[in-house]
């Protein structure tokens, strides 16, 4: 799904204008966009938590000259922890089991 899926069925599903559905989402984007910079948290009970964490610099090697190193500056990057009621709803899926053949009668 992407994002203008999800902008037409927020509109069919609560009932509103895609514009007004499209607004919902650019709000939400912006929302959690600023908190993270702003180091915070954003938290929806049931389903995650998304937050930013600072990831170390380290030594690396070139890709294109192995024999040769270089610096990874630290960076902070942005991360999603499932809930659990996400994980439990993707725990009850049950993905198809393939069954052996039955060999043939003699």
């Amino acid at each position: 799904m992407n994002k203008a899926d999800l902008i037409s069925y927020l509109s069919e599903k609560v009932g509103i204008t895609k514009k007004q559905a499209e607004d919902m989402v650019e709000a939400f984007v912006e929302v959690v966009t600023n908190t993270l910079k702003g180091g915070g948290e954003v938290t929806i009970a049931g389903f995650g938590s998304f937050m930013a964490k600072t990831r170390k610099g380290r030594t690396g090697v070139n890709p294109q000259n192995t024999s040769q190193k270089i610096e990874i500056p630290s960076v902070t990057v942005p991360k999603f922890k499932a809930g659990k009621g996400l994980k439990d709803a993707l725990k009850r899926i049950q993905m198809p089991v393939a069954t052996p053949p039955t060999p043939p009668a003699v």
